[in-house]
């Protein structure tokens, strides 16, 4: 599914998170975690794990994946990516940024979104989609309000490195049908997402993109 989801010449890898991945983080990157409970550190050594298996991929020597300020990860000179785990499985995506100018992944399992937290993630209008029960894939089905908020996180995950605001889920308008999701700030993000056993979603911004007007 991770590969069905990978837009053209982005690579996606995973690993189910598994006791002693926490030793995997270097030095260079713990001093990040030092204050986190064993299972994030854990998580976060798993993704970077992954992580550095898709830098062999392209042929880049692997690298420390240093958690820089705003939480979010810094990557090696021309490269793009992301990094996400739920509690059992850990995802990195990777690209380079002559390609794309920027990307992000979430992962979350395929479980409904408690119904409380709907009116914090969906906007008016995507309340309306998801009471309309729209009738194609997973849309319309109890996992809507779930994959909201994945392509939410993804999306936030793709746009604040190149803008570096803080996005509310209210600042951010998704199309499922077209596959873009509209940020306050005028930029548009498009995105893919997949489910199986967990629903995965790839935001990515393209190098050609132009900036959005402010």
């Amino acid at each position: 599914m991770l590969q069905e989801i990978a837009p053209r010449r982005v690579l996606i890898g995973h690993k189910v998170i598994a006791e002693g991945d926490e030793q995997a983080l270097l030095a260079e990157e713990r001093g990040a975690f030092a204050g986190s409970v064993v299972k994030v550190r854990r998580a976060s050594g798993a993704a970077r794990m992954v992580a550095r298996e898709l830098m062999r991929r392209m042929d880049v020597s692997p690298q420390p994946v240093i958690k820089a300020d705003g939480g979010m990860p810094t990557w090696p000179e021309g490269m793009a990516g992301s990094l996400a785990h739920d509690a059992t499985v850990a995802v990195a995506a990777l690209a380079s940024r002559d390609d794309y100018l920027s990307i992000g992944i979430d992962i979350e399992p395929a479980e409904p979104l408690d119904p409380e937290l709907i009116d914090m993630v969906a906007t008016p209008d995507e309340r309306a989609a998801i009471q309309e029960g729209m009738r194609s894939t997973i849309q319309g089905s109890p996992l809507h309000g779930r994959l909201l908020f994945a392509i939410k996180e993804a999306v936030y995950k793709a746009a604040y490195p190149l803008d570096r605001v803080f996005l509310d889920h209210h600042d951010v308008e998704v199309d499922l049908a077209a596959r873009t999701a509209a940020i306050r700030n005028g930029r548009t993000v498009r995105f893919t997402f997949g489910q199986s056993s967990h629903i995965a979603v790839l935001a990515f911004i393209p190098a050609t993109q132009a900036e959005p007007e402010r």
